[in-house]
């Protein structure tokens, strides 16, 4: 009889959205007209002139393998983006170009956690983070958050749940649920809070760029020494694209190049050569376009969900997500999202994908759909909630 799988991919859970996912694209084959607000995957396709360098560079025949850094001129173009755009002097060699986001989470994870050791996590948050810290046999120490604190850490709760075995924190700005930032005077204090255990901090930065009414701070502002994990998915819309970034401190450059030509050789040359498009001025004014597209999505659904009765504590401020309450409603989430599923054919996310704390009574809508048809959607949802009976 052959071994067991690992422990480790045991220990790893799946995305519960994914099975609703599936019902929802069964419903949709079999003619239903079925309303995706579940996946945090923007509805708009790649801008043009990103499209047109992609294929370009196939044309040009870029297909080969690139330095496990990256383009060198990408690198450039990224710095040149932060001096632009937050007026950050960061060297191009500090930057590592990777598969996507979850590319940088890998390197950072695999450079400074070791097995038994543990970043803090916000509880709720993004699923793949305390994965990726299962995967190199560490952990995620999961820190419950809520409205009070606008669901980020605090340095009172890095200090309370800091440990033996802490090594460091994760946090994100725009954070996934919940769309709330961390402004500078709070990742200042986080980083000194963490500096003095001799921790590191680590902020995922992906949803820079989406933000509304008030502009995102990197953490590089006001820490040097701290990783940023960032990616072309969400502000540029490069997602099928598989491509990120990771800042990091310069003593640290060598040990993460060495980790990226084991772990992937390097991040797709097409991609990279494609996003060199995405610094254009003719660029960015797409995509500021679609981020203010963004925004009025975001004004017409928060209000909207609220007056059905959802509990919407913090409005969010960026990324493309509202977290609600639904204990007014009864039931567990997961339910709740079957329910509409199958009687109203809107699909939407349960908490228990983002964690533990109270993530039963909790739903997360991503408006990534035009205002239109989240307004088909809202009001499928209240004609759902007469139907729905808590189970």
């Amino acid at each position: 009889m052959a071994q067991p799988y690992s422990a480790r991919s045991r220990a790893i859970e799946p995305f519960h959205v994914m099975a609703l996912l599936a019902r929802a694209n069964e419903l949709q084959a079999a003619g239903h007209d079925v309303i995706h607000l579940e996946i945090g995957e923007p509805d708009f396709s790649t801008a043009e002139p990103i499209v047109r360098a992609g294929q370009a560079a196939l044309a040009a025949g870029h297909t080969r393998y690139t330095a496990a850094r990256g383009l060198p001129q990408l690198r450039e173009a990224i710095a040149g983006f932060y001096a632009s755009r937050y007026r950050l002097n960061i060297d191009p060699e500090r930057i590592l170009i990777t598969p996507g986001g979850s590319g940088a989470l890998l390197l950072a994870s695999s450079l400074l956690v070791d097995p038994g050791k543990h970043w803090l996590l916000a509880d709720p948050g993004y699923p793949c983070n305390r994965h990726f810290l299962r995967l190199v046999e560490g952990a995620a120490q999961l820190v419950p958050v809520g409205p009070e604190t606008r669901y980020q850490l605090t340095p009172d709760l890095v200090e309370r749940h800091w440990d033996a075995g802490s090594v460091g924190a994760l946090v994100a700005s725009p954070a996934n649920p919940t769309g709330t930032l961390l402004h500078a005077d709070e990742l200042a204090a986080l980083s000194r809070t963490i500096k003095a255990r001799g921790g590191h901090l680590v902020v995922d930065e992906i949803y820079h760029g989406l933000t509304y009414g008030v502009d995102a701070s990197s953490v590089l502002e006001v820490d040097d020494q701290a990783f940023v994990l960032n990616s072309f998915s969400k502000y540029f819309g490069m997602t099928g694209w598989r491509l990120g970034w990771l800042v990091a401190p310069p003593e640290a450059v060598a040990d993460l190049e060495k980790l990226a030509q084991n772990l992937y050789i390097s991040a797709p040359s097409m991609a990279q050569h494609a996003a060199l498009a995405c610094f254009q001025p003719e660029t960015l004014e797409i995509l500021e376009e679609r981020r203010r597209a963004f925004a009025k999505r975001r004004d017409y659904l928060l209000p909207a969900l609220r007056e059905l009765g959802f509990r919407i504590a913090v409005e969010p401020e960026g990324a493309f997500y509202l977290y609600a309450d639904i204990s007014a409603f009864g039931g567990d989430a997961y339910t709740f999202c079957r329910h509409f599923i199958e009687t109203e054919h809107v699909a939407f996310t349960p908490g228990l994908d983002f964690g533990r704390y109270q993530a039963s009574q909790h739903v997360r809508f991503a408006y990534t759909q035009d205002v239109p048809r989240l307004a088909e959607a809202v009001e499928r949802i209240a004609r759902g909630l007469k139907t729905w009976t808590a189970q």
